[in-house]
């Protein structure tokens, strides 16, 4: 059994709705054009550095002060990195999960650029303190490495600090040494 409900409207009455739902509309496109404008706004920034836990000053002395810089370990905690003779292979996997979400959107595994710099042959360039720190703390490495420097240059773009664990960023280590052939 069909049954047909017939609504009775004059021309008036749905010329009234018509105007109704326009304005519905363009009132819904400015709502979220002025949410968009004010999101936009001037933000201030922040001076401390909650990357590396240490306190403000600190952070600052070392970032300004170029005696503290060490190229072949960078800014931060990490001064030694025992990685070990062999992969470890579960870690690696781990790691590989951790770059297929955090870093493969800029990265590539091959030596060619994409938003940053492939990967290919890093761990043999540098040492793995200076990747533990980097991966941990990119803001004050950007702003004291030569090379990175030169790499922002070229790329354009700052590395964004991830908010890895030291423990996801050792994993995302180990998967680079897998993917520079560590057996």
């Amino acid at each position: 059994m069909i049954t047909i409900i017939s609504v009775h409207l004059n021309n008036s009455q749905i010329c009234l709705e018509i105007k109704k739902t326009i304005f519905m509309y363009k009132l819904f496109y400015f709502i979220v054009a002025l949410v968009m404008l004010t999101s936009c706004g001037k933000k201030e920034k922040s001076s401390e550095d909650f990357s590396t836990g240490t306190s403000s000053e600190e952070a600052a002395t070392t970032a300004t002060d170029p005696s503290t810089y060490d190229p072949n370990r960078g800014i931060g905690k990490f001064t030694t990195v025992d990685l070990g003779d062999k992969l470890d292979v579960a870690m690696a996997a781990e790691g590989e999960k951790i770059q297929s979400v955090k870093c493969s959107a800029c990265h590539k595994l091959t030596d060619e650029k994409l938003v940053g710099p492939g990967w290919k042959g890093v761990t043999s360039r540098v040492k793995p303190e200076w990747i533990m720190n980097f991966i941990t703390n990119p803001d004050p490495m950007i702003d004291k490495d030569p090379k990175l420097q030169a790499l922002l240059e070229i790329c354009l773009v700052r590395m964004p600090n991830q908010s890895l664990t030291d423990d996801d960023a050792r994993k995302v280590l180990e998967f680079m040494r897998k993917n520079d052939g560590v057996k």
